[in-house]
Parts: structure tokens; C-alpha cells; sequence
């Protein structure tokens, strides 16, 4: 057992603390929390200086609300809330307030605070002055006395601002090589309804660009870009408006407009006038691209702006989601025949033919009889991760053109749905510039270029499939032209790759037939109705070194091999030939 021993006592005497010194700290933490001014004779903020803190923070803001919630009982009874918020929404408008900022409030006349505000406008510069905010008591400290002529520094009773609006001579939309596709006041081109096919309208603002252009200054009822290159470059071509800004009979500002500047954009006026003679006056689009850069080249008819079913060009989405994901390789064969099933419905392939075969072959075929199943194998998360990484459900860049669409893979249904979605039926839509730039994505083994409208731009880069993948497809593409449904895009000396597509517009099953009573001839069986198909080529070319990539619709005009490739042809001729 260890012995442990207590202190010694101390045999000095304990002294006794002084009461003083026991409280010190106490002291000290006082002068702490109130600061030492506080502690002899607080240093406060005045009530009204708070308010005026919190009105410059709440204007910056453009919270409206929060400045209402500070008006005195009186004014917020001369002005309600939505009075309050349209008053400082309209002063913003007309002087095209981009940004604002107030530095610190500070003490003025007769207990009002005055707010140093600076402004910047989109016409007039900057612009700035003091904001003075007249104070009045209330039960719990102060409030603003609001009247209208705070919104703006230097604004007098009664007073409003107002502004004039001028624009100056809008720039012209060239071709790549220079040729004018839109000039002058008229918006005219020596190319004519070639260049009418691209450039687009200029017209009055529609109401959905309202807020986008009141905020440009531009007035209501100005001419603006409303479709294709015109739409694309609307806001250099316009230029910067100009004019003065009032108070009252004042003038306050003044600025110059700015003409706007000349455009030259990517689109090649040889291969235009090929997409608009391909398309020869029938319902459809076609459109042109440079797979390296994205530039597009030649665009007419609806090229970008209606969605329409993809039919078999979206097989190409389907083989890259299945090679992917390994649920085929590129030596796997089928089953030669006429028609397929799934939940318990039969898929026929088109006009009845039997295909099968290698897979391949059954691309090159376009055999429904195969791919239907191969996407239901798939399964439609990866069909559709697949088909947004070539571009569905994202934004398709050139402004006004419209997405191209595949449903969320909760919202495609069974295995028939996905199976149809993947032979591009269903709900799947896709414009011809989006199905141009897949063909150019296989061009480029897999490299997806974003399409652009600018000559000299590049499109973002993106990585829409692997390198073996993308050349498996490449070369299955490249029989397609060769020795199956394509052969119509084939152009002498040039290596042409595509896909066919013939999408249906209406369902093509006839119900059970009428039984024939006995002795009575068949009803005889109406010929194939054409205009219930939409007509599909997509491709590129050159095969080894692709510079060009294009896409064909053909609305309600029949098989894409006998209709869409032909006129791809014309166009690669124009392109590569």
C-alpha cells in the first residue's frame, strides 16, 4: 500500500479579496458586450439611419416589397403594393437600367437621409445623383414618407420620366464568302428566295421577347429578327438604340444610336442553293453541316423548327446504346423474317420484308424485326442516356430552333414502347439539324461538335460515344449506301455514308378484315397511302475524312430510300462532288 500525504498548510495568512475585485470580471465582460462607448453612453444608430440602411439595401435588391413594408402608415395608404412595384419597374424600363448600387446613406435637411445612388443604363451610360428620403415618426421609430419622384435622383413633384427612342440602320447577314443574304431596309439578297430560305423575317417583337427587348431599350413595335439568321443575330445586327430620356419636359440624358455591325455567317451559298433545289417546293427540311467545326452550311424548309418523328435514322442511337452497353457486337446475326413481337404485339418490317441476317445487314435493311427487340433488350434509361448525349433534350444552340425530344425513361412505357421508341416511333421527335449533327457525330467516330450559325466559329465538343463504337457505325452506315436502303445518296468517286428513315404518321394496322360471304369477290385492297410516312436520309461524307454532314425530311412523301436519299445526293454533290 502507497502513503500519500496532504498539502501543508500554508503558514502565511490568507488575505481576504476585496469585493471590488470579485465583480472585475463582470465589469470586464460588460465593456466587452456593450463596447466601451456603450458602457459609458452608447454610441446607437439613429432609428431613421437604420431605415434608410435598409431601403438602399432592399432598392439594390429590386426587392419592392421589402421598401413598401418601410412607407409610413400615410403613404402606403396614397400607394399599394402593386402601385409601389409597377412605379420603380416602369422608372427602370424607361431609363434601361442594368444595375444599380447606393453607397452609404447619410444625415440631410430637416431629419431625411440621402441615398449617393449610381446606375447604369443599357442607352444612356451612367447616370446618378442623391436620393433624398423624407423620415416621419412612428409608434416604434421611423418610416418614409414615400412620394412617386423617388424613384429617380433629381426627380421633381410631379414629374415623370419618359424616353424617346431612336435605332440606327440595322447591319447586313452575309454568306461565308460575303454575299449579302439580308441588306439595306428591305432586307433584300441578289441570291433572292435563297437566301429568303435562311435568312429570315424581321418584324414586329412578338409578346414572349417583351422583357428581353425592354431591357435592349428597344420600343414596343420596333422591327426585330424574328426567324432563322435574323432571329440568330438580332441583338449585333440591331445595334445599340439611342435617344433622350426626360423628367417631365427636362432632358435628363441623351445618347447616340449605334448602327448595327455587318454578320457573316457560316452558310455556304452553293451548297444553300442545293439544300433549296433538293427540297424542290415540298413540305420538309434539309440541313447542312461541317462536322469538325459544327458550322452549319445550308439550311431550308422547316430544318430547325418542327420536330417530326425520326424512323429508322434514330437505329443509329439504338446500335450505339446497344453496342455500349454489350448487349450485341458487331459480328451478331438474326433471325431472317417478317415481323417481330413484343407484349404481345406484332411489329412488321417495312412492306412485309423479311430481313435479318448479320447485324449489319439488318442495319443496312432498316429491319424493324431486329432492332425493336435490340432497344427493349437496351432498355430505356441507357436508349435514352444515349440519345441525350447525341444531343435530344438539350438545347440545340442556333436561337429559335426547336429541341429535339425523346421521353424520360419512367414515362416511355413497356417493352413495346421502348421497342418503338428505338426504331424512332413513339413519341421520339427529332429536326433535321439534329439529325444532321448525329450523322456528323459518327463522322467524327464519336465526337459530337455543337452546330454554330457563325462562319470561323467552333462548336462545343463533347464525347457522344467511343471510338469503336462510332467506326462500327461508320462502316454500317457506309453499306447502307453501298448495298442496302441508301443507294439513291450514292455520288460517284465519294464515299457516302447514311441511314435511310421512313417514319409513320398514322397507324398503318388495318383492322381484322370483313368476313366475304360465300361467292362474293374481295374487296379489293386500296394502294399504299404515301403521304402516311415521312421520308428520312441522314449521312456524310467523305467516309474516311467526313466535311460534310447532311440531313433530309420529306413530310408525308413515302420511304426515305426512295425519296429523301435522292435528294441528299444533289446536295453532297454540291458539297463533295
Amino acid at each position: 500500500m502507497t502513503a500519500t500525504s496532504s498539502p501543508r498548510p500554508s503558514s502565511r495568512p490568507r488575505r481576504k479579496r476585496s469585493r471590488p475585485e470579485r465583480f472585475a470580471p463582470l465589469a470586464a465582460a460588460a465593456l466587452i458586450a456593450f463596447g466601451v462607448g456603450g458602457y459609458l453612453g452608447a454610441k446607437h444608430e439613429p432609428a431613421a439611419a437604420g431605415v434608410a440602411r435598409q431601403w438602399a439595401a432592399a432598392w439594390e435588391r429590386g426587392d419592392y416589397a421589402e421598401m413598401h413594408g418601410l412607407l409610413s402608415d400615410s403613404a402606403r395608404k396614397r400607394t399599394s403594393l402593386k402601385r409601389f412595384v409597377r412605379t420603380y419597374r416602369q422608372a427602370s424600363e424607361t431609363i434601361t437600367l442594368s444595375k444599380l448600387r447606393i453607397a452609404k446613406p447619410h444625415q440631410g435637411e430637416n431629419g431625411a437621409y440621402d441615398l449617393p445612388v449610381a446606375m447604369r443604363t443599357r442607352i444612356f451610360g451612367r447616370l446618378g445623383g442623391t436620393v433624398r428620403l423624407p423620415m416621419v415618426d412612428k409608434v416604434d421609430g421611423k418610416a418614409v414618407d414615400w412620394r412617386p419622384e423617388l424613384v429617380y435622383p433629381g426627380l421633381r413633384r410631379g414629374e415623370k420620366l419618359t424616353r424617346e427612342t431612336t435605332l440606327g440602320d440595322r447591319g447586313d447577314i452575309l454568306a461565308r464568302d460575303g454575299t449579302p443574304l439580308a441588306k439595306g431596309p428591305d432586307r433584300l439578297s441578289d441570291l433572292g428566295p435563297l437566301a429568303a430560305e435562311v435568312a429570315g423575317r424581321v418584324g414586329p417583337a412578338p409578346p414572349d421577347r417583351a422583357s428581353e427587348l425592354e431591357q435592349r431599350g428597344v420600343p414596343e413595335g420596333a422591327p426585330v429578327g424574328l426567324t432563322g439568321l435574323e432571329r440568330e443575330f438580332d441583338a449585333r445586327l440591331a445595334g445599340s438604340p439611342g435617344g433622350v430620356l426626360r423628367a417631365g419636359k427636362r432632358v435628363v440624358a441623351r445618347a447616340q444610336a449605334q448602327d448595327g455591325v455587318d454578320v457573316r455567317s457560316a452558310i455556304d451559298p452553293d451548297i444553300q442553293r442545293a439544300a433549296v433545289e433538293a427540297l424542290a417546293g415540298r413540305f420538309g427540311g434539309i440541313a447542312v453541316l461541317r462536322p469538325e467545326t459544327g458550322e452549319v452550311l445550308g439550311l431550308s424548309g422547316i430544318a430547325f423548327s418542327a420536330p417530326q418523328p425520326p424512323g429508322s435514322t434514330f437505329k443509329i442511337i439504338t446500335l450505339a446504346a446497344a453496342l455500349e452497353a454489350r448487349k450485341v457486337r458487331a459480328r451478331s446475326s438474326f433471325p431472317v423474317q417478317t415481323e417481330t413481337t413484343l407484349e404481345g404485339v406484332k411489329l412488321q418490317n417495312a412492306h412485309g420484308e423479311a430481313c435479318g441476317g448479320s447485324l449489319k445487314s439488318s442495319f443496312a435493311e432498316s429491319c424493324n424485326s431486329v432492332f425493336a427487340p435490340l432497344g427493349a433488350k437496351v432498355g430505356a434509361r441507357r436508349l435514352v442516356e444515349t440519345a441525350e448525349r447525341f444531343g435530344f433534350n438539350r438545347d440545340p444552340g442556333p436561337v429559335g430552333a426547336a429541341r429535339s425530344t425523346i421521353p424520360a425513361p419512367d414515362e416511355i412505357g413497356d417493352d413495346l414502347a421502348v421497342g418503338s421508341s428505338a426504331i424512332g416511333q413513339g413519341k421520339v421527335l427529332a429536326t433535321p439539324l439534329e439529325l444532321a449533327t448525329v450523322a456528323a457525330t459518327i463522322g467524327l467516330r464519336g465526337r459530337r461538335v455543337a452546330p454554330v450559325l457563325s462562319r470561323g466559329a467552333q462548336g462545343k465538343e463533347t464525347r457522344a460515344a467511343s471510338t469503336r463504337t462510332a467506326a462500327v457505325i461508320a462502316r454500317f452506315m457506309r453499306a447502307v449506301v453501298t448495298d442496302g436502303t441508301g443507294i439513291g445518296a450514292a455520288v460517284p468517286g465519294v464515299k457516302v455514308a447514311g441511314k435511310t428513315g421512313t417514319a409513320e404518321l398514322r397507324s398503318t394496322v388495318n383492322d381484322d378484315p370483313q368476313p366475304v360471304e360465300p361467292g362474293a369477290s374481295p374487296t379489293p385492297q386500296p394502294e399504299e397511302d404515301k403521304t402516311d410516312t415521312d421520308a428520312w436520309f441522314v449521312g456524310f461524307a467523305p467516309y474516311a475524312h467526313p466535311r460534310v454532314a447532311v440531313a433530309v425530311l420529306l413530310v408525308g412523301q413515302g420511304a426515305g430510300g426512295e425519296t429523301a436519299a435522292p435528294a441528299a445526293k444533289t446536295v453532297f454533290q454540291a458539297a463533295v462532288g
